[in-house]
C-alpha cells in the first residue's frame, strides 16, 4: 500500500437506481460535486440545481472509431450545454463538476478547465476536441492552491467512474524509488522469448505491475484475428503516446509503465493475447508468476 496517499471514501449515488444511468459522486469533507449522465438523460440532468451552478464539464464520445473528449467551463453549465454543446453530435456522456455550495467563480473554473486540458494532453490517451490549451487565469497564490486541491479530488474521482484519460501510467525508473519502498519485498520478474526476440523486466510496485524502461517488445501487433482486442488497442495506444518506440527492429519501452495485470503487460510485449501469469518468471528461475502468487496466497 502506498502510505503517501491518504485513504478516502467516495460515495456514489445512482439517481434512478441503474448503474448505467445518472449518478452523483461526492467525497467526505470535499466541497465539490460530480454529476455524470448519459446523453439520453441530458434534459433531466440539466434540470437539476447543481447543473445550473458555475463549474466545468466534460463531454465524452467517439469520432471515426477514436475516443474523443471536450472540456469546457461556464457560469451556468446547463445553459452552456443547451446553447452550444448540445449541437455537437459525437458525444454520448457528460460529466458536470461544480461545488455543492456554488462558490466557484469564473476565474476558478477557467483555471480548472486549463489544468484539465493540460493533464489530458500530457497523458495523451484521448483526442481532445478543444482547439488549444486555454491559458491559466491570474489567481492569487491561495486561490491557486485551493484549485489544485480541488483538482486533486477530481482526478481521483474520474478513474473511479471509469474515465481514465487523465490517469498517468508512466512511472519513474526503479532506481528513483526509495530503498525503503515495499517494492524490494517482492521478487523481480522477467519475460524472455527467443522466438519473438523480446526481453523485459517488471516489478510489483504499490499493487501495479510495472514494466521497466528499456524492456523490449514486438515491433508490431501480430495476433491474427485479435486486432480489436483490448490489449491490441493498448499496444496501439502505447505506440501513439511514445511509451513504445522503435529501436533495432523492435519496440522498446521509453519509460517504465504500470499495467493492470501481468497478462496485459505480456500481451503488449508479445504482440498478441497471452497468459502473462505463466509467461512472467521470477528473474533467474523457472518459477512462474502464477506459481509465486499461489505460494504467497498460502501465507
Amino acid at each position: 500500500m502506498n502510505t503517501t496517499t491518504p485513504s478516502r471514501s467516495l460515495e456514489l449515488f445512482f439517481i434512478d437506481g441503474r448503474p448505467d444511468g445518472m449518478l452523483t459522486a461526492e467525497v467526505f469533507n470535499w466541497t465539490g460535486h460530480v454529476l455524470m449522465t448519459p446523453r439520453t438523460q441530458l434534459s433531466e440532468a440539466l434540470r437539476r440545481a447543481e447543473a445550473q451552478y458555475t463549474g466545468i464539464y466534460l463531454l465524452f464520445g467517439e469520432k471515426e472509431g477514436a475516443s474523443v473528449a471536450y472540456i469546457g467551463e461556464a457560469e451556468d453549465v446547463s445553459d452552456r450545454i443547451r446553447s452550444h454543446d448540445a449541437q455537437k453530435d459525437w458525444w454520448t456522456q457528460a460529466i458536470l463538476i461544480t461545488s455543492a455550495a456554488n462558490n466557484l467563480n469564473k476565474a476558478h473554473v477557467k483555471y480548472l478547465e486549463s489544468r484539465l486540458v493540460e493533464e489530458a494532453r500530457a497523458v495523451g490517451k484521448i483526442v481532445l476536441e478543444n482547439g488549444n490549451t486555454p491559458p491559466r487565469p491570474g489567481l492569487s497564490e491561495a486561490a491557486r492552491a485551493n484549485m489544485e486541491a480541488f483538482l486533486e479530488y477530481v482526478l481521483m474521482i474520474l478513474p473511479a467512474l471509469r474515465i481514465d484519460c487523465f490517469l498517468r501510467n508512466t512511472r519513474p525508473a526503479l532506481d528513483h524509488q526509495s530503498r525503503t519502498s515495499p517494492v524490494i519485498q517482492y521478487p523481480h520478474f522477467e519475460l524472455i522469448s527467443e522466438r519473438s526476440g523480446v526481453s523485459a523486466t517488471a516489478h510489483l510496485i504499490d499493487g501495479e505491475f510495472v514494466v521497466q524502461a528499456g524492456s523490449s517488445a514486438r515491433a508490431s501487433w501480430v495476433g491474427q484475428g485479435s486486432e480489436g482486442h483490448t490489449y491490441a488497442q493498448l499496444y496501439a495506444e502505447l505506440v501513439r503516446t511514445a511509451v513504445l518506440v522503435d529501436q533495432n527492429n523492435q519496440k522498446v519501452f521509453s519509460t517504465s509503465y504500470a499495467f493492470k495485470s501481468p497478462s496485459a503487460a505480456a500481451a503488449v510485449i508479445q504482440g498478441r493475447p497471452t497468459n502473462g501469469t505463466i509467461d512472467w518468471k521470477i528473474s533467474g528461475t523457472n518459477k512462474t508468476y502464477k506459481q509465486w502468487e499461489a505460494e504467497t496466497l498460502q501465507h
